[in-house]
């Protein structure tokens, strides 16, 4: 079935007790046993509960894998995924990563004993050189969280020895625009809460894996851990679910528009956006996505006074944390989601002060774009350059000119 089938009907059979269409909410956590030990599959939420088993085997199947576990964030599944190794144990980590992912390395796994070494993982040479013989694991988020590097699955999976496991963050891709397992990763994460979810109004994480061991060992610690997934919130994930494919057509589509217009101004440095020729692994993004997804980061030129004003300036971006939603949100790394990266770091990796991350969401194109140019008008004496005359609404690019994708999203299976 194709990719939309999988996505409305993988899991989501019809309720055996009452016929229901949609998977029920179980709201119980425990079971009653006809006699110790015997029961129908579950005895006690925190280990198993329906709703939650249909949204694992929804996202299992839209991410071609063989197995799912959930868990109550996106960051409860990275615990569980490095909960995998041992103290002394190595991880390769790629430098441009999620503000709260690098806390948990630094100042929580560390103190366990796991060691991690940041580098650029768009540099196969610097990555190769960065392994060790303890190395069990390669973290890798592509496109990169907030830069939009593009990282070579197929390459990293080549570097690792036997029984080091690569594990690729695919949250801003979704399973609709990447497929990491088919490139040779072992393990795919989301938070799911992002473009999932898809309407803000829930948090939870995946793991998704073809490796029995490896699904089977984080089941016992999502049962262990205990950051599991409660039966409402996989119900929201799951209904959210069942949207992906078009929405995340209607966010490329209005990505690239944004994208186009905001890299022919003047007064915006740099526009970082997978799906520009310009960007340095457009080609890598070409033949390694089907689509190059909804984020956009741009650097402003100007002080940062500039970009913090662009944030408060637009009315239909709202500035907030998160991304992925149906809504446009307009956020400032360097204070807000990597605030926790040490300035020296952030500018290494060039997480400025001047950087903003765009969530595009399914509005109209147009008066996104409206929106955007009105905030970057009202500022542009701070950027130096000449201030434009009003453009009228609707002005190229055109959404609705944007060339199609170049495949109906995910393979079919």
């Amino acid at each position: 079935m194709d990719f939309a089938t999988r996505a409305i009907h993988a899991g989501q059979g019809a309720d055996p007790a009452t016929g229901a269409t949609i998977v029920p909410i179980y709201a119980t956590s425990t079971y009653t046993q006809s006699a110790v030990g015997e029961h129908k599959g579950y005895d006690y939420s925190r280990v198993g509960n329906p709703t939650r088993t249909a949204l694992e085997t929804q996202l299992a199947s839209l991410e071609d894998a063989a197995h799912c576990i959930t868990f109550a964030s996106g960051l409860g599944a990275e615990t569980a995924i490095a909960a995998l190794l041992s103290a002394g144990d190595h991880i390769v980590v790629s430098d441009d990563t999620y503000g709260g992912t690098y806390r948990l390395f630094t100042r929580v796994l560390e103190r366990f004993g796991l060691t991690f070494t940041f580098v650029d993982m768009t540099d196969v040479a610097a990555v190769r050189a960065a392994v060790q013989p303890t190395t069990k694991m390669f973290w890798i988020e592509t496109p990169t969280n907030p830069m939009m590097r593009v990282i070579d699955i197929a390459a990293m999976a080549s570097l690792r020895a036997p029984g080091a496991l690569v594990v690729v963050d695919n949250t801003f891709c979704t399973p609709y625009f990447q497929s990491p397992l088919a490139l040779g990763a072992d393990v795919v994460i989301h938070s799911a809460t992002k473009y999932i979810g898809g309407h803000s109004d829930v948090i939870g994480g995946a793991a998704m894996t073809n490796d029995g061991t490896v699904a089977e060992n984080l089941r016992f610690l999502q049962k262990t851990l205990g950051a599991n997934l409660g039966a409402f919130d996989a119900f929201l994930i799951s209904r959210g679910a069942k949207t992906l494919a078009v929405r995340m057509r209607e966010h490329e589509r209005n990505a690239t528009a944004i994208a186009q217009f905001l890299s022919e101004r003047e007064d915006v440095a740099d526009v970082h956006y997978p799906g520009l020729p310009s960007h340095p692994q457009h080609e890598l993004a070409k033949r390694q996505m089907r689509g190059f997804g909804g984020i956009i980061s741009m650097t402003l030129r100007g002080p940062e006074s500039r970009a913090l004003e662009v944030a408060k300036q637009t009315k239909l971006f709202s500035l907030a944390e998160s991304l992925g939603g149906v809504e446009s949100l307009i956020n400032h790394p360097a204070r807000m989601t990597h605030g926790s990266i040490p300035k020296d770091e952030r500018d290494r990796r060039g997480i400025t002060d001047g950087l903003l991350r765009l969530s595009v969401g399914i509005e109209s194109a147009h008066d996104l774009i409206d929106d955007l140019r009105a905030a970057l008008d009202a500022t542009i004496e701070l950027a130096g350059v000449a201030r434009r005359s009003a453009a009228p609404a609707g002005d190229p690019p055109d959404p609705d000119r944007i060339p199609a994708l170049q495949n109906d999203g995910a393979p079919t299976s």
